[in-house]
């Protein structure tokens, strides 16, 4: 996440030496914007703002911005009841305020960043060892991205003119979002942190002989600034205006290496932040109905994401208050469905201490302790958190998008997860099985998979759907799926996909059988009552023809519960 100077935000020290908006170029105003001004979402249904505009200005606010096709309106009161004035209009869904801060006299005059003077350039680049445990390395060999695929880094903002993101960088599809309006004014988009830079030289710093490599080092950079002056912080407007933005300019992956300020979580019981939850919700949705997938670190609280109870931390632009949470309550982007969620690993595979976590709240793992990236003025330097492992993952997503140029952001997804490496719990604190669980989810990201021998190609999932029956303390039964117009052996990790539905699952011995007859291992018996068996496990079949016939087999091996295979599914 973004680093800031409290435990969320965990960093190392760097080493000095058109659509659905008005995404038009920013005009600043006249004049600052009065004490006690305060920023808002007015939501109304998508096509509905013009509506409602008038009430705007009728009930003491002025129209900020505004995203017609999802229905968003930031607006800009000092009136302290302008939200509960504007939610009794007719046509206003929701209403909330975006801060508890007043908006800053720097959004009416918004200051381009200064451009960094620029150190010599490096010579030599050295293998990083992320990039290794990844298999980045082996990747650039075979595919190291295309320049048609762009990957939008939403953060503090990149400097564009670093010897090794340069070659990259694309600046007319670069931009400001601080402080919830578009800004494409050049050098807009530059940084004004050193978090931004580092990120966008993890996704794909050029591979120049010179400093590091990226993930993706054949692929493109844009920057999108969300972060406001002087604070630091991203609010949802900047979110909102980013997430369109994105969209319009057709960017293929976005990495958000942060969380939406000032809360933490967002609570559907509270108005304000019910309104931020669905205006940031809509721009996500806006955004991948584009082409868009999005990724987002899972924060570094080393927080229960699964588990919510209490939250100190917030409003972050104020005086923090003790507050109760629950589940319903959401870090946004990063909890927003269809966000691609990150938590951080060490250089041995074990969770990093400040990485969140969460049952079916993580999505894949990166390496995130200590990365070694760029920074702004032609420099390097290492940072920790899970902002630095999100960008791994935007990075490979970037690859998988250039292999698979029509890939939508759902397969992408889908490619993500098949090809992810297989991690182990790590303390009591993980649950699930080592194919997937809270620490991990599907497991550590993998370049190589992405653009070699591990890349699904068409026709590389094969699935059966048919129920079939498993007797109580019977015979084992078989589910066959024949598997044809593939060629040579199957991969070193092929992905067996099970959905079996049981009273016990801890009755069940469950393995994949090969064309040959070899049976591979896959669940064995155990003293777990839970229901159900979903889980996607990796199986080294390399030895093994890809074509013919496989068969999952399951025996139940124990009295008193019974279930059936619902279906299963091969992933090549």
């Amino acid at each position: 996440m973004f680093s800031r100077s409290r435990s969320r935000l965990r960093t190392a020290a760097i080493a000095a030496v058109v659509g659905a908006g008005v995404l038009t170029a920013a005009t600043p105003a006249a004049a600052a914007p009065l004490a006690g001004t305060r920023s808002y979402l007015v939501i109304t249904a998508p096509g509905a703002t013009a509506g409602v505009t008038a009430s705007i200005t009728g009930n003491s606010g002025t129209v900020w911005s505004s995203y017609d096709a999802i229905g968003v309106i930031v607006a800009h009161s000092g009136a302290a009841d302008f939200a509960s004035r504007m939610r009794a209009v007719a046509g206003v869904q929701k209403v909330g305020a975006t801060r508890t801060s007043d908006v800053p006299a720097e959004a009416a005059n918004p200051a381009i960043p200064a451009a960094p003077a620029q150190a010599t350039p490096a010579t030599t680049e050295p293998v990083r060892a992320d990039m290794s445990q990844i298999g980045a390395d082996r990747a650039w060999a075979v595919n190291p991205g295309s320049a048609g695929v762009t990957v939008g880094v939403l953060d503090t903002g990149v400097d564009d003119l670093h010897d090794d993101l340069k070659p990259n960088f694309d600046a007319a599809n670069s931009a400001s979002c601080a402080y919830g309006k578009l800004d494409t004014r050049a050098g807009s988009w530059r940084d004004t942190d050193t978090h931004g830079t580092h990120v966008a030289g993890t996704i794909a710093a050029a591979k120049n002989g010179r400093g590091v490599v990226g993930v993706a080092p054949g692929v493109k950079i844009a920057s999108v600034r969300i972060a406001e002056q002087p604070s630091g912080l991203f609010f949802p407007e900047n979110t909102i205006c980013a997430m369109v933005f994105s969209g319009d300019r057709g960017f293929e992956v976005t990495n958000n290496s942060y969380y939406t300020d000032p809360w933490l979580f967002n609570c559907p019981d509270n108005a304000d932040q019910d309104a931020i939850l669905e205006g940031v919700r809509r721009a996500v949705a806006y955004a991948e109905g584009k082409g868009v997938l999005n990724v987002a670190a899972a924060g570094n609280e080393n927080y229960n994401l699964a588990n919510k109870t209490r939250d100190s931390t917030s409003p972050n632009d104020s005086t923090p208050v003790q507050r109760t949470v629950t589940n319903a309550c959401l870090s946004v982007p990063t909890e927003v469905s269809g966000v691609v969620s990150v938590s951080s690993i060490t250089s041995a595979n074990g969770k990093s201490s400040f990485s969140n976590y969460g049952t079916d709240k993580i999505h894949l793992a990166a390496p995130g302790d200590s990365v070694h990236s760029t920074v702004p003025g032609g420099r390097y330097g290492a940072k920790s958190g899970t902002s630095m492992a999100s960008p791994h993952v935007a990075g490979v997503a970037a690859l998988l998008k250039s292999a698979n140029p029509t890939a939508t952001p759902a397969r992408l997804r889908e490619l993500l997860a098949a090809q992810a490496d297989d991690l182990s719990c790590t303390d009591s604190r993980c649950s699930g099985t080592t194919a997937r669980n809270n620490f991990f989810g599907e497991g550590r990201v993998d370049a190589f998979a992405a653009v070699g021998t591990g890349t699904p190609v068409p026709g590389g999932e094969f699935e059966n759907t048919a129920d079939v029956a498993i007797p109580d303390a019977g015979a084992a039964v078989t589910s066959p799926i024949t598997v044809s117009g593939l060629t040579g052996n199957a991969p070193a990790a092929l992905k067996v996909a099970v959905n079996i539905t049981h009273t016990y699952r801890g009755d069940l011995v469950i393995d994949l059988i090969a064309p040959d007859g070899t049976a591979y291992r896959l669940k064995g018996s155990g003293n777990d009552s839970a229901d159900n068996v979903v889980a996607t496990y990796s199986v080294d079949a390399s030895g093994e023809a890809a074509n013919g016939t496989w068969k999952l087999q399951v025996q139940d091996v124990a009295r008193a519960d019974t279930g059936f295979i619902d279906s299963w599914k091969l992933i090549f």
